[in-house]
């Protein structure tokens, strides 16, 4: 099927025959006459058309916005603790419950082929409604569960947030087909802001009462379904984009990267201030607020356009320091994914040529060289966006350094997050629980845009997405030192920002680094063989936590269970800190064996890059 001309290919030629010029209008500045209003008009539609795919956009920052639902565990984990009478180690197995939905995540994927993408996202919702919204009636004492079922609707309630995920990448996919790693990476970074925004309507609501947490959760992902649903139900035809089109989407995303930037800060300094349900109020208010501005900011630009001819006349990104995604092949994504149509041009084949002798001069070499330097080279990737299949992916060590990388970065963050309310409460700092779950999230919000830096500082710095990988990964071992070595609140929240700022970076990165090593048609199937780390190191790392916690459990007198349960001081986490924090200093060396083995492959393609762009 042909892809249709585009809208504003359409209305310049319409404009020129009406002007008697063959050459492409520029529109001028004075007053236009009336006798023109039927084209500007039609002009006007097509933007409204082409106006569409932003809405759904930001259709997608809403969503994920609103479904890291997992994010909130530690607000009222202590309450469900009590309600359900249950030690530290049965709680741990509620949170990788939740976890483990990401291992079923394959399932929102099979859903697609045979229903509408629709009926998909309200599936999620629902699965969020009632895993969610039986837990509320639980902790509330309205209805009794055994423990293993509130294990099924813990499960029940993580698989809905891999499938509002799915959703949410499928709609970026879709609709930004060349500039796809800038809209995952910004819709994705949203998903950080969760736990804060449900802080913000917790507060405005009841602040007093932890299990509002699960009531929230339950509704507002419904809600943000139905809002989202025209956007996507109209959702645009698929036409080629002109380059002063891809321009102008740049500075769009670029716009939009500063919004978000600004809403972090926002919930950062407001989301747990409010001393009153008013206050709450106007400060929630003041955040979807900035969650619906972004509608506008498309609109602007096209006015821009319309008025001044061309955006970049007045903001020139050619002499910034950024570097975004361009029709010459300046985004790795776009060349990934045009090399099997390239399979047969003879530069390809004299760099295969070439890659193949240096393989075989580094094998030569390998036998005089160490132990340390055969790790690194043996087995190198020769170029970036190689397809791997399963068979192959698990027979390299690049993937298995890369999981060990993740499974000792940002999964310890994941579970540190989990158990962030015990911790606060055995440091005597639980009236702060909601500060740090909303300081979490937000510098996990932050780490999620950071990992969008390499794209943006190209140009002036470039850096392998694997260098920048061990980079983040160096502030969690700090930060697990620094928790354990000091128990006062200065040091909860430094650390808490940090583990939130390596683990939302991770995150946010992985996706593109999975694309990029081990191929873009590979990448869903690949991408959840790797997050099968979650919901193992969840268990892992939850069960020695909850161990330690338990050990430290000094047994009270009463008759209450709950008292029994309680473990009090730095004892309760100190080794836990420690062990995670020598964990995640095998992630960090994992991650630069990974940059060190990688390192050859991103620098022959930015070469290649940098040669296409001379010739």
């Amino acid at each position: 099927m042909r892809p249709r001309k585009d809208y504003f290919d359409n209305e310049r030629n319409k404009h020129a025959d009406t002007t008697g010029s063959s050459t492409p209008t520029s529109f001028p500045d004075k007053k236009i006459p009336s006798k023109d209003l039927p084209a500007i008009l039609r002009l006007i539609l097509a933007m409204a058309g082409q106006s569409r795919k932003w809405m759904i956009l930001v259709a997608t920052i809403w969503i994920q916005a609103f479904t890291g639902t997992n994010f909130d565990f530690s607000a009222y984990s202590s309450d469900l603790k009590s309600v359900l009478g249950i030690s530290q180690v049965q709680l741990n197995y509620l949170a990788t419950a939740s976890d483990l939905g990401k291992v079923l995540g394959w399932s929102s994927g099979l859903a697609l082929i045979y229903f509408p993408l629709w009926s998909v996202l309200f599936m999620a919702a629902f699965m969020g409604f009632f895993g969610y919204g039986l837990q509320w009636l639980v902790i509330r004492n309205v209805i009794s569960l055994p423990y293993i079922l509130v294990f099924l609707l813990c499960l029940m309630a993580g698989c809905s947030i891999c499938w509002f995920n799915t959703v949410c990448f499928v709609l970026c996919i879709r609709n930004f087909p060349i500039n796809r790693p800038l809209a995952l990476a910004l819709t994705v970074s949203f998903n950080g802001v969760s736990a804060a925004l449900y802080t913000l309507a917790g507060n405005a609501i009841n602040p007093l009462s932890n299990s509002l947490y699960l009531l929230l959760n339950a509704l507002v992902p419904l809600l943000t379904s139905i809002a989202a649903l025209i956007p996507i139900l109209r959702q645009p035809s698929l036409d080629p984009l002109p380059p002063d089109g891809v321009k102008r989407d740049q500075l769009i995303f670029l716009v939009l990267n500063f919004l978000a930037i600004l809403t972090g800060i926002y919930l950062l300094l407001f989301g747990s201030s409010a001393s009153d349900s008013m206050t709450a109020r106007l400060f929630f208010g003041g955040a979807i607020f900035l969650l619906i501005f972004p509608l506008c900011i498309p609109g602007i630009v096209y006015a821009r356009n319309w008025f001044h001819r061309t955006v970049h006349s007045s903001f020139r990104l050619e002499g910034s320091g950024f570097i975004l995604v361009d029709v010459d092949d300046l985004e790795l994504h776009k060349e990934l994914l045009t090399r099997e149509a390239s399979t047969h041009d003879n530069g390809l084949g004299q760099r295969l040529l070439s890659g193949s002798n240096d393989m075989i001069t580094r094998q030569k070499s390998m036998k005089s060289v160490g132990w340390c330097d055969s790790i690194i080279v043996k087995d190198q990737l020769e170029m970036l966006g190689e397809e791997h299949p399963v068979w192959l992916l698990v027979r390299r060590l690049d993937f298995w350094l890369y999981f060990i990388s993740y499974f000792c970065g940002g999964t310890i963050g994941l579970v540190y997050s989990n158990n962030l309310g015990q911790i606060a409460q055995s440091l005597g700092q639980k009236s702060s629980t909601t500060t740090l779950v909303t300081l979490y999230s937000s510098f996990s919000f932050f780490g999620r845009l950071l990992s969008a830096a390499p794209d943006y500082i190209r140009k002036k710095l470039y850096f392998a997405r694997t260098g920048w990988l061990a980079l983040a990964l160096l502030p969690t071992p700090v930060a697990f030192f620094l928790l354990a070595t000091s128990g006062n609140a200065m040091a909860l929240r430094t650390g808490t920002a940090l583990i939130g700022l390596s683990s939302g970076f991770i995150f946010a990165a992985a996706v593109s680094i999975t694309s990029e090593l081990f191929g873009p048609n590979s990448l869903g199937v690949n991408h959840n063989i790797l997050i099968t780390n979650i919901p193992i190191g969840s268990l892992l790392y939850g069960v020695l936590a909850a161990l330690v916690y338990d050990a430290n459990v000094t047994t009270g007198t009463g008759d209450d269970l709950t008292e029994t349960m309680v473990c009090m001081g730095r004892k309760c986490y100190f080794l836990t800190f420690v062990s995670w924090g020598c964990l995640s200093l095998v992630g960090l060396v994992s991650s630069l064996l990974l940059f060190l083995r990688t390192r050859s492959a991103y620098d022959r393609f930015e070469r290649n890059r940098i040669s296409a762009q001379l010739f």
